[in-house]
């Protein structure tokens, strides 16, 4: 339940933009459209642009505050399956549980089921802990304002974490002028970059074996980090 409560309070409020801006980080990500194998710039610029149009709630040309809330509130209304304004534990867990369906590929990862065992334990009486804690009015659900109120003090803590600093340093990197938005020239510039970084050997198209090689750089990282 905690990362339910997490993610749908994140992709609700996405506190500092990171939210929005690290989808770009997964444009390589079935980008293979013709199925051969390797992944062109056509391919990434193709998927990226579908990305930016979904991300655009208002159809304005940014991504910023106003999309965000937008997808938030859509998002809320699904999860809120009877209507009632609240979100409760099951209807979280359903919602969680439906994102997970469509990213099949991400949540059956090895290496994922791996940490989760890692971890171990049943945490259903901690989870229920702090959906209580955050259900201030004891009516069994979660609105939106007490989603937010949680997900804005998980926020503060966040951002001391190193975490909240890579997510501040991905916001810097794409927002090029500081305008807290993110344009679409923008978006698109930083999945062109990731594109390069991935092409190691310049060639135009980004191999299976580049993208396992990147894979490992990336592990290698957590793990490093992890040891200091």
């Amino acid at each position: 339940m905690k990362k339910t409560i997490l993610a749908l309070s994140a992709a609700a409020l996405a506190l500092t933009g990171t939210t929005a801006i690290a989808q770009y980080r997964g444009a390589g990500h079935n980008a293979d459209t013709n199925g051969d194998g390797t992944v062109t710039l056509a391919e990434m610029q193709s998927q990226s642009a579908k990305r930016f149009a979904r991300m655009d709630a208002n159809g304005d040309g940014v991504l910023d505050a106003q999309d965000r809330a937008a997808r938030g509130e859509a998002m809320f209304a699904r999860a809120d399956t009877n209507g009632d304004g609240e979100l409760t534990i099951a209807e979280m867990q359903a919602a969680r549980e439906a994102r997970k369906a469509e990213r099949p590929e991400r949540s059956d990862r090895p290496e994922r089921a791996e940490r989760r065992g890692k971890r171990g334990g049943d945490r259903s009486e901690r989870m229920a802990e702090r959906f209580a804690a955050a259900d201030t009015d004891n009516s069994g659900g979660l609105s939106q304002s007490e989603l937010k109120a949680m997900h804005e003090a998980r926020g503060e803590r966040g951002q001391r974490g190193k975490r909240g600093k890579r997510g501040m340093r991905m916001l810097e990197r794409v927002d090029t002028n500081g305008d807290k938005a993110i344009s679409r020239a923008e978006f698109d510039a930083a999945a062109t970059a990731r594109f390069t970084r991935l092409d190691s050997n310049a060639d135009g198209a980004i191999s299976a074996a580049e993208r396992d090689a990147a894979k490992a750089e990336r592990k290698q990282r957590r793990e490093q980090r992890r040891g200091q």
